[in-house]
């Protein structure tokens, strides 16, 4: 059961990629439609975080294969950014779908927000909740917790 949590952590990041490649696919309001007027502020809400979750699951990853590094964390950061902009240029071409800077800058504030956090309470202090999580996750393939 360890094994196959170490495994599906490892491929989430590639699996959450695809569910927004192929969410990106489909008309604006395909999903998501409220009868209220915070549907518009709730869709342009989610670049915030949508691109900040994909952050987390790379780190999620790294950290289960105790590979986790300054450095692999900013790359992260880069993928989930560059991943926005691929996913900003995808929307280009798909009917009823715009692409914009101002979403791509939404997409950079939540994985930067994400990166942050990361590097305060996992690299720069000693102790820390996240950074108790991460030695947990680290347990998984070693056949702790």
């Amino acid at each position: 059961m360890k094994k196959f949590a170490v495994y599906v952590i490892s491929i989430l990041p590639i699996m959450y990629m695809a569910v927004i490649w192929i969410l990106s696919s489909y008309p604006a309001d395909t999903f998501v439609k409220t009868p209220f007027s915070f549907d518009h502020f709730l869709k342009e809400s989610l670049h915030l975080i949508e691109f900040g979750i994909l952050y987390w699951l790379f780190i999620f990853a790294f950290a289960v294969h105790e590979k986790l590094t300054e450095k692999l964390s900013f790359a992260s950061a880069m993928i989930a950014v560059f991943y926005g902009l691929c996913d900003e240029i995808h929307q280009y071409f798909v009917p009823s779908r715009s692409a914009t800077i101002i979403d791509l800058i939404k997409d950079t504030i939540g994985v930067f927000a994400s990166y942050y956090i990361v590097k305060i309470f996992y690299f720069q202090k000693d102790e820390s909740k996240l950074k108790t999580f991460f030695c947990k996750l680290a347990a998984l393939k070693r056949g702790g917790v």
